[in-house]
């Protein structure tokens, strides 16, 4: 389950910028997280709330906005939505569509006491 590493990294970059601001604790992380992503939404709320435990950020609310999926179709030159990696373009059907969101995971908000 690699939302275990990931939950422990977030958690990190978490920790690192509450130390710097001088906070006491954590009380909010707000994710983002692309459709394409490979993770699972569901499994990094469950390791988050396992790996911030005794930490600052312990009894931190998590929240993960999805990111929609979009590539650029080079058959139609367009952006078109993406629902999969290496998928078909909706509107003309070529196999050539490079992605261009929604394949990222990013700390959106950190919110700090």
């Amino acid at each position: 389950m690699h939302e275990m590493s990931l939950a422990e990294g977030v958690l990190q970059l978490v920790e690192d910028t509450a130390r710097r601001e001088n906070a006491q604790r954590v009380k909010l992380v707000v994710l983002e997280i692309g459709q394409m992503s490979s993770v699972e939404p569901e499994a990094l709320k469950f390791c988050f709330e396992v790996v911030t435990r005794g930490s600052l950020a312990d009894g931190a609310a998590l929240e993960i906005a999805e990111v929609p999926g979009a590539g650029w179709c080079m058959q139609c030159a367009a952006t078109v939505p993406m629902r999969e990696l290496f998928g078909a373009c909706p509107t003309c059907g070529s196999y050539q569509v490079q992605a261009t969101g929604g394949t990222e995971m990013r700390v959106k908000e950190i919110e700090i006491e």
